[in-house]
């Protein structure tokens, strides 16, 4: 490792924002060029944290951990997680993901990870979003950090994975792929993002503002293809909305106050989604909680 590789990190010159959602050649090659670099410095940074809080499952609401946990034991109680999933609208489901009164553990992570100086890449396509990062390690520019990188990959296999397959089994077999991103919308900066559909099997978005942090407007809107039903939903501090990527959906513009949310995604390799309205494919519990041995491709979405 680089001894000096934080403070090479934080003094590099880096793209302007507006060059790195337009995609020009010249970000690409500096990612590329200093991905090793940024490696070195986020483990750095994070072992400078010193008493950092440490993320891990204590983050999780307790039910949900407590099903989660009972049914990786045994599979026949995974019963128990699909009761805490309500469908609020055709093909989207609600549940208390993490526990809002430990929220402040990964809000503070994130706004340390945020004042680090290291570059992160803002996503793709959604130019108006002020304090978003990728998470995932196939992105460039993604958030590095060995602790967040375990508290990522344990989310997606130990929770989403199973959780996707009870509540949407076509996507068994599309869902061996990992990829997210945080985004924060701000009132009087960011207003909205259109109508559109994701490029994955399944779609988990999860509200990590805290209990006191108001904002007004910035639902989600969702349209259902069959009866052209539209219905608006709101976050609340620490839930979660989970649907197929296919579903049409639109951010509505944030009014007040800001609003910060995980969107992670599942896939199959090289970007495969299973077929709107493809039938499902029978498994049985002990494999819906398995974590496939696919190896991670080097496809990204954005």
């Amino acid at each position: 490792m680089q001894a000096n590789a934080l403070e090479r990190a934080r003094a590099i010159n880096r793209p302007a924002r507006d060059e790195m959602l337009q995609r020009s050649p010249s970000v690409q090659t500096f990612w590329a060029q200093n991905t090793p670099l940024f490696q070195d410095a986020w483990m750095q940074w994070e072992a400078s944290t010193g008493q950092a809080p440490i993320l891990d499952n204590s983050l999780y609401d307790p039910q949900l951990r407590e099903a989660i946990a009972q049914a990786w034991a045994d599979p026949s109680k995974e019963t128990l997680v699909r009761d805490l999933w309500t469908e609020v609208f055709p093909g989207v489901y609600e549940a208390q993901f993490f526990d809002p009164a430990r929220l402040s553990i990964l809000r503070d992570y994130l706004e340390n990870v945020a004042d680090a100086g290291i570059p992160l890449r803002p996503p793709y396509g959604i130019s108006l979003n002020r304090g978003g990062a990728m998470l995932d390690s196939r992105s460039e520019g993604y958030l590095a950090a060995p602790n967040f990188q375990a508290f990522y990959s344990d989310l997606m296999d130990t929770y989403m994975r199973p959780i996707s397959r009870l509540l949407f089994p076509d996507t068994v077999g599309y869902d061996t792929q990992t990829f997210g991103f945080s985004i924060q919308w701000q009132a009087d900066a960011d207003r909205s993002l259109r109508a559109h559909t994701d490029a994955s099997s399944v779609t988990l978005n999860i509200n990590l503002n805290l209990p006191d942090e108001a904002f007004s407007g910035s639902g989600v809107k969702f349209f259902d293809r069959e009866t052209r039903r539209v219905e608006e939903l709101s976050f609340a501090s620490g839930k979660a909305l989970i649907h197929h990527g296919s579903v049409p959906h639109e951010s509505m513009p944030i009014t007040e106050g800001e609003r910060t949310n995980f969107v992670l995604w599942l896939y199959g390799d090289k970007g495969q989604v299973p077929n709107f309205g493809a039938s499902d494919r029978a498994i049985d519990a002990k494999e819906r909680w398995s974590v496939p041995t696919t190896p991670k491709d080097a496809f990204a979405p954005f």
